[in-house]
């Protein structure tokens, strides 16, 4: 594993673990889910699927995960594109193989949504986009998180997310506060108070509406795997009832009735059935 170090901009350096075969029939470049890392546990499967199958594997830590709070004074969001553009970019000068990006959770909304943007200049980059589990509206994926039954999941998030914060205030006093921390009470809250302040945003309901990439579904012009998973606890089923869906030729939605939030298990080998789904996709799109 090689950790590469990429300055996506003047003051911004974001972490990849990269690994790589002798010789890449493609390149994978994977983005975490919320509060994840390169070393979450469906990257770190799906790089060894990856390597099995000949692809380089790219593992982003987006910024502040990871361990990397000191490479960049600024967070992540749900919308932030430039860094995974600006990693694609660098990788595509150094290699010609097919590159394929796949988000999970919040990566899967970054990456739909740099897919949407870029329209018909995507297929310059990528060969393909994959999102799992992907929140693509993110006002309804935060109303589901803020239910009692997801109460683990929310005090996880917030417990991580807030620790950040305070670490970040003495990092740099003049750009975070603790002040609203005291009022913090849900992921909205957070993203009422922080995110969408932080990032210009004003409130986390614009926040919300303009950084889901079902905002960008219509304009994918490039090879897109979606997989989720009905009884997703996180994402209501009832998002990937768009339109996009059915009138984008691009988009694939893979729908299975259990699965959860990143849980594809199966009861028989292979154990974690998705990376053989995404690998067989990818050399199917390549």
């Amino acid at each position: 594993m090689r950790p590469v170090v990429y300055q996506t901009e003047a003051q911004v350096q974001v972490l990849v673990h990269t690994q790589r075969p002798e010789k890449a029939r493609g390149e994978i470049v994977m983005v975490h889910g919320l509060e994840g890392s390169s070393n979450a546990g469906y990257a770190r499967s799906l790089a060894r699927a990856a390597l099995d199958a000949g692809f380089a594997a790219h593992r982003v830590n987006l910024r502040s995960c990871g361990g990397t709070e000191s490479l960049a004074l600024s967070n992540y969001h749900s919308g932030q594109t430039s860094d995974v553009l600006h990693i694609v970019r660098e990788i595509r000068r150094s290699s010609v193989a097919p590159i394929f990006l796949c988000g999970f959770s919040l990566g899967g909304n970054v990456s739909l949504k740099l897919a949407g943007e870029l329209g018909d200049q995507a297929g310059g980059l990528l060969a393909g986009v994959c999102a799992v589990s992907v929140p693509i509206d993110l006002a309804a994926c935060a109303s589901a998180l803020g239910k009692r039954e997801n109460i683990i999941y929310d005090r996880r998030f917030l417990w991580s997310l807030t620790r950040k914060i305070r670490r970040r205030a003495r990092q740099a006093p003049d750009i975070y506060t603790v002040e609203h921390l005291k009022n913090i009470r849900t992921i909205y809250d957070f993203d009422d108070f922080y995110t969408a302040r932080l990032f210009g945003f004003g409130t986390a309901a614009n926040y919300y509406r303009t950084q889901s990439s079902s905002q960008f579904l219509e304009n994918v012009r490039i090879p897109a795997l979606v997989i989720v998973a009905k009884d997703d606890p996180l994402v209501p089923f009832e998002v990937y009832d768009h339109p996009a869906f059915r009138e984008n030729p691009h988009l694939k939605l893979l729908a299975v009735e259990h699965g959860g939030h990143l849980g594809f298990i199966s009861r028989r080998r292979p154990r974690f059935w998705l990376d053989g789904v995404i690998i067989d996709w990818a050399v199917g799109s390549g």
